[in-house]
């Protein structure tokens, strides 16, 4: 099926390109920041358009208590007050025979001052629209919303139901997949329209957040000598962290080719001292560590104490005053499509039948909501419009070509899943 079939030529026809843009620019204008009131306040404006488009609509509040005390929650950093649940289905019954997922909040713009534009301007220039979440991942959220449209429209007869999930909290954790799974939304099988370039992303490798206490003794500036800087007795465990991290790395899995570092272990912030003139008796450092793909969350904090209390054991101040390593925040598993699954294919012959390149399969070293679905034992993969080395930087925007692109491609995913009995 190289080209698209009538039904499917049907569908094409009724995608609204125009509307497309404009709704990524309604959308990246809403600043929807993880766990901030404009991130219930897009979920409110995205159900409007659902109903729009044809979709029943479940719109609803979380009990925020009751999430954080279930089973499995994947944790979170940002503060928050409430949380709000977003699915549109196609009217039917049964299991949705595909979801669409996309995750509405979007991270702090940083530095005002290193935007060209301004960050939430959603400005278009040179065929890409600019923004923070215009990339990660508003385009694929609205490529989402285009295809139920798309469909609506055409009339075209469904034999199954799509479904949208719309989440919020995925960026420190994966709150709202995990709301959205627990409250019974599921499918056959699951496609989350990340920023990818166009490849199908089969697999994500996890990460933890950590939180180092390392401790010195104070003394005066003057006679350091005296004292024992936290910054020394750090640089004893960073430099293990870092052969930690090189080991484990060195036989990464085969979907990772190409990757340099699939397993990064980064120390994002670092604290210590207190006042110029003294020796700092205390550094706290918190960064990010990767989950090898199939590696329990436990075991890999099992290596990393293991590697901390190993450094310890060989410093003589250290060894009588070890850090203190904590986990704090969201803790994202590693999750695959399981090998040999169709919907890889399925998703490749529907990009190839637009006239995109075929995408090839590989794995990602960053988590997302793929390991939720994928533990629920619902068949995930990637693919969106956008690249990801935008996201999460001042320069983050994207191509509305390839989001049209990846649209169109959606679409013809959908017809074939959707308009032929389940198996």
């Amino acid at each position: 099926m190289s080209t698209p079939t009538d039904v499917e030529r049907r569908v094409l026809d009724a995608l609204d390109e125009d509307a497309l843009v404009t709704s990524l620019v309604d959308l990246v204008r809403v600043p929807s920041v993880t766990g901030s009131a404009p991130e219930s306040e897009a979920q409110h404006l995205l159900a409007g358009w659902f109903e729009r488009a044809g979709l029943e609509v479940d719109l609803w509040s979380e009990d925020l208590p009751a999430l954080l005390a279930a089973p499995g929650f994947p944790g979170l950093e940002a503060p928050r007050s409430e949380a709000w649940g977003l699915v549109g289905t196609t009217p039917g019954t049964g299991v949705p025979g595909l979801v669409l997922n996309g995750h509405v909040d979007v991270v702090p713009v940083g530095d005002p001052g290193a935007w060209r534009d301004d960050p939430f301007g959603a400005v278009v220039r040179d065929g890409r629209l600019h923004g923070r979440g215009a990339c990660d991942m508003k385009a694929g959220l609205v490529a989402n919303l285009a295809v139920a449209a798309a469909l609506h429209r055409s009339g075209v007869r469904l034999e199954r139901r799509l479904a949208v999930h719309s989440v919020v909290g995925e960026e420190d954790g994966g709150l709202g997949a995990f709301a959205t799974l627990r409250r019974g939304h599921t499918g056959d099988a699951v496609v989350i329209t990340e920023p990818t370039g166009g490849r199908l992303l089969t697999a994500n490798a996890g990460a933890l957040t950590f939180r180092l206490e390392v401790g010195g003794l104070a003394a005066h500036g003057s006679t350091r000598l005296e004292g024992v800087s936290a910054l020394d007795t750090f640089g004893v465990v960073h430099d293990a962290l870092r052969r930690l991290e090189a080991e484990r790395n060195r036989d990464a899995d085969a979907l990772f080719a190409g990757s340099r570092l699939p397993y990064a272990l980064s120390v994002g912030t670092v604290r210590a001292g207190d006042w110029a003139s003294s020796v700092p008796d205390l550094l706290v450092a918190e960064g990010r560590y990767g989950v090898a793909l199939g590696e329990d969350p436990q075991a890999a904090r099992d290596a990393f104490e293991r590697c901390v209390a190993e450094a310890a054991a060989g410093d003589p101040w250290l060894r009588e005053h070890p850090p203190v390593v904590t986990w704090p925040g969201g803790a994202f598993a590693s999750g695959r499509l399981p090998a040999g699954h169709p919907l890889a294919g399925e998703v490749a012959d529907a990009a190839e039948a637009v006239g995109a390149v075929r995408p090839v399969a590989g794995g990602a070293p960053y988590g997302s909501d793929l390991r939720l679905y994928a533990a629920a034992g619902v068949p995930t993969l990637q693919y969106g419009p956008g690249d990801v080395r935008l996201a999460h930087s001042p320069r983050e925007s994207v191509d509305l070509g390839e989001l049209v692109e990846v649209t169109r491609a959606l679409c013809v995913l959908a017809v074939r899943r959707l308009t032929t009995p389940a198996p």
